[in-house]
């Protein structure tokens, strides 16, 4: 009886190892860390699915009541082993822009007869989960007033499942027409040639479309004059890139979470998941997908070599009609800011584009850097070999990984010099 408790426990801690362990690439520092990480993530995800399945309520709803504890950490310890200490006296104000609720953070220095400048931010987090008020994006917002004697607003624009598109969207664009109003920049005593937009992963999507959309906006007496993009995502056409294939199993976002993740935000049904997997969605047969609207994303041709590799194209020759009419946001250049054309892309602001070697979404950003390039706009393109989805992110105690410093190092030093 006394073996009993023994090979329990060597039986537990076996199926814990299992369940943590994830191959990961050579390049990958702090592996150890980011299997852990991504083990917590899958465990609340997989526990809020299957309270969806007995009838609590929507997934995505349960992982935002079972992270509400934890979402003011980075808050708590910035500055703690992050390499930067947070100066006192940056202002906090919560407000509404145009009936949007944003998030205010304004530099001690500055004041009356002295300009600053001033960064607009989406938060990812796959247009459903993440928040401007809590956790690492009010960390990183104190951080970025802070460095960069900056007003920032941070935007908490409604999420899925309250919303779909092209809800989200409109929330920042609104907040966006708002701020650069003269009143707004007047107030907050905003320099109008120094004002960026910004934002992470799905919030890249958001800065991305809103960036296009005031440039081309003869009615905008200011608009921005740089945008910076995290690891955006761009398109959902083509889920066999290069980086949607190499990627597919990286934490801390899989392909097939991303797919979900587009399928939510478009309001289409999830049995559609497999069929967006095998890319039936953009088959030669949808007649609305022109040639050149599929030469707007042909990583043959946008992405460099070492990209590209051996890897070859999928396009399904008849695939399933009717999927574009069903889910007319898959061509939306407000949800798909890659299908723009060079028209629009040509008006854009100066980019920088931060992509990371290990995450399906860095040929999105890879090819959107190329195609701002080839309309004439200057970018910047920060690549981070050893970098994966979410990095910047978890840049602070107690989930701070060296890559997730650099990056967030790398962003801050190209708004000083270029904002």
């Amino acid at each position: 009886m006394r073996l009993l408790p023994v090979v329990v426990t060597l039986l537990l801690t076996a199926a814990v190892a299992y369940y943590i362990y994830t191959p990961l690439p050579d390049a990958i520092q702090e592996p150890w860390k980011l299997m852990l990480l991504d083990a917590g993530f899958r465990a609340t995800m997989q526990v809020a699915f299957v309270k969806q399945w007995l009838g609590f309520g929507n997934y995505i709803q349960s992982i935002r009541s079972s992270t509400e504890g934890v979402e003011g950490v980075g808050v708590a310890v910035v500055g703690f082993d992050s390499g930067w200490g947070v100066k006192p006296g940056v202002r906090v104000s919560d407000t509404t822009f145009d009936g949007v609720s944003v998030r205010v953070y304004e530099p001690p220095a500055g004041g009356e007869g002295h300009l600053r400048r001033a960064v607009m931010y989406f938060h990812g987090g796959g247009w459903a989960l993440g928040s401007a008020k809590k956790g690492s994006y009010d960390a990183i917002a104190r951080l970025m007033s802070d460095e960069l004697n900056a007003v920032v607003v941070s935007v908490e624009y409604r999420l899925y499942p309250e919303v779909r598109f092209p809800e989200p969207y409109l929330d920042c664009l609104s907040a966006a027409k708002f701020f650069l109003s003269p009143e707004a920049l007047a107030r907050y005593s905003v320099d109008p040639e120094r004002v960026a937009v910004s934002g992470d992963s799905a919030g890249g999507n958001l800065a991305a479309a809103v960036a296009q959309q005031i440039s081309t906006d003869e009615s905008m007496s200011v608009k921005f004059s740089v945008q910076a993009l995290i690891y955006p995502v761009l398109q959902a056409l083509d889920f066999h890139t290069p980086s949607y294939l190499e990627n597919q199993a990286m934490p801390i976002l899989s392909r097939t979470l991303m797919v979900q993740f587009w399928l939510q935000y478009l309001d289409a049904e999830p049995s559609l998941l497999h069929l967006l997997l095998a890319n039936n969605h953009s088959s030669l047969h949808q007649s609305a997908i022109t040639p050149e609207l599929r030469a707007r994303l042909d990583w043959t041709v946008l992405l460099p070599p070492k990209y590209r590799k051996n890897f070859k194209p999928v396009v399904v020759e008849t695939g399933s009609q009717g999927v574009v009419k069903e889910v007319p946001g898959l061509l939306d250049v407000r949800a798909a800011p890659l299908l723009a054309g060079p028209e629009v892309l040509g008006k854009c602001p100066r980019a920088y584009v931060l992509t990371c070697e290990y995450d399906v979404l860095r040929d999105d950003g890879l090819m959107y850097a190329r195609r701002l390039q080839d309309a004439g706009v200057t970018v910047t393109n920060d690549h981070y070999d050893d970098g994966f989805h979410g990095c910047i992110s978890f840049s602070f105690w107690p989930t701070h990984f060296k890559v997730g410093k650099r990056a967030l190092r790398g962003y801050f030093s190209w708004l000083q010099k270029n904002l």
